[in-house]
């Protein structure tokens, strides 16, 4: 392993169950002895979807293929029963309205149509109407939108060819999306420890959480912790040591008893996330003159950042949402490294942001370093904190604002995380340059309501967080140039 590439950790990811999409093709039954070529191959269309869907790491429940409000009536009944993330109307040729609105009303998901004709154009001079009726798919979806508009159901589709690849890039953006909200809808997530005395603007209102987002906030005291490090083992506590001295490079400064206690913390962490089931994790206790607590507190950056790159968040400074806006940006494949602002560099044109403590480790830019620490700057304590660079190229900044009404909002930004100096001083800090004079930025991103804490990911991902708050029915705010 180079010391430019991140290292891999040895625990499995905690990113759930594959997302489950209800599918169900249907078309006009009056067809179908008119035309005796047609449903076998709208039929095979329908397979091949399927077999697309299982492609983007779903699990497919097929309700089959509709030909009537009746066999519409079962199939809404058997995708009910089922439980699925998301439905996924296939409109094969034309169908009424009265075939898919009790699917889309008894569902308890969000529905997504979706209108492939099987190849790009029909061959005009040779089809006759059995052949052009495969690809009239695009004539019901005007009165599938009108009639789920009046039925108060929320209306999305996708059209396009059965390999368009387009086209399945916008499907996988709303399946990906649906996961995303399954993830939040039966999260657990850990708030341990008190505010940041002073920090109004983290102070989320708990009930919120699973007003917003559904999920289930879990309050636990640092005795929690505190009773799972006590029992630790010295082997136990010796192999997370060893995993931590794999993955990390050990700057000099490291004292060898302080990485061991974060290592002990570590592995106490881990039986917590175990036992209470976690998700996510928002942590901070100020603690006083070295007691017990203060040593948990500031212990917890190793530990903290092995979870959040095995798909468990865990942010610092009792910051719930953004531990929230981690997990979101964890489930789309873009990491999420618990961030804020640092400095500006007008002369290169960089906004430089981080955080002292906990990082996502799977998008390091090179091997994450430990560093020792004297002391943490705003907080009791010392020990090893991590230092790491987000890998360079397309980056989101992501953050979950609570507006005043008790409504939770998205607020994104796509920008590029690029070389230059960074301080070495024990903190998580990237260069990102968004393409504008980075003060200018700065204002608008603060402008839209966002805590001074955000999640900062991998790619740029303002498309899928745009398709998530449409099924969570969110507001989305986009800072761009």
């Amino acid at each position: 392993m180079t010391d430019n590439a991140p290292q891999p950790v040895t625990t499995p990811s905690r990113s759930g169950p594959p997302v489950k999409v209800g599918l169900v093709a249907g078309g006009l039954g009056a067809y179908w002895p008119q035309f005796p070529d047609l449903l076998p191959q709208l039929r095979r269309s329908a397979e091949r979807v399927s077999e697309r869907m299982r492609g983007l790491g779903a699990e497919v429940v097929d309700a089959g293929f509709i030909s009537d409000a009746q066999e519409g009536a079962a199939a809404a009944e058997k995708l009910r029963a089922a439980g699925c993330d998301i439905i996924v109307g296939f409109l094969t040729t034309y169908m009424t309205a009265s075939m898919l609105v009790p699917v889309a009303q008894r569902a308890d998901a969000p529905v997504l149509l979706i209108n492939l004709q099987p190849t790009e154009s029909m061959d005009h001079e040779s089809f006759d109407t059995g052949q052009w009726l495969a690809y009239c798919g695009a004539c019901p979806l005007p009165e599938m939108a009108n009639a789920f508009e009046r039925h108060g159901v929320p209306f999305r589709s996708v059209s396009g060819y059965l390999e368009d690849e387009r086209a399945w890039a916008r499907i996988g953006r709303w399946v990906r999306a649906a996961g995303v909200r399954a993830a939040l809808r039966r999260g657990r997530h850990g708030l341990m420890g008190h505010l940041y005395p002073g920090m109004l603007d983290v102070a989320t209102d708990l009930s919120l959480v699973s007003a917003n987002f559904g999920g289930h906030v879990e309050v636990l005291e640092f005795d929690d912790l505190r009773v799972r490090v006590e029992k630790v083992t010295d082997a136990e506590a010796a192999a997370k040591k060893a995993e931590a001295e794999e993955i990390f490079e050990l700057d000099p400064s490291v004292n060898d008893e302080d990485l061991a206690w974060a290592a002990r913390v570590a592995t106490g962490l881990d039986r917590l996330v175990a036992d209470f089931e976690l998700d996510s994790l928002a942590y901070y206790h100020r603690g006083l003159d070295g007691e017990i607590h203060e040593r948990l507190g500031a212990g917890m950056i190793l530990g903290a950042s092995l979870l959040t790159a095995r798909g468990v968040p865990a942010a610092g400074e009792y910051e719930l949402r953004t531990a929230l806006a981690m997990l979101i940006a964890d489930r789309l494949g873009a990491g999420g490294s618990f961030t804020e602002l640092q400095a500006l560099d007008f002369r290169r044109g960089h906004v430089e942001m981080g955080h002292d403590g906990p990082a996502h480790l799977a998008i390091s830019a090179r091997r994450p370093l430990l560093r020792g620490l004297g002391v943490y700057h705003g907080k009791r304590g010392y020990g090893v904190s991590v230092e790491f660079d987000v890998k360079h190229g397309p980056v989101t900044a992501f953050g979950i604002i609570q507006r005043r009404d008790g409504r939770f909002a998205f607020a994104a930004s796509e920008g590029e995380t690029v070389d230059g100096p960074l301080l070495r001083i024990g903190n998580t800090t990237s260069r990102v340059d968004f393409g504008c004079d980075p003060g200018e930025w700065t204002d608008a991103w603060s402008a839209t309501g966002i805590s001074h804490h955000w999640a900062l990911g991998t790619g740029h991902r303002v498309a899928d967080l745009k398709a998530l708050a449409d099924l969570m029915e969110m507001e989305m705010v986009e800072v761009s140039p």
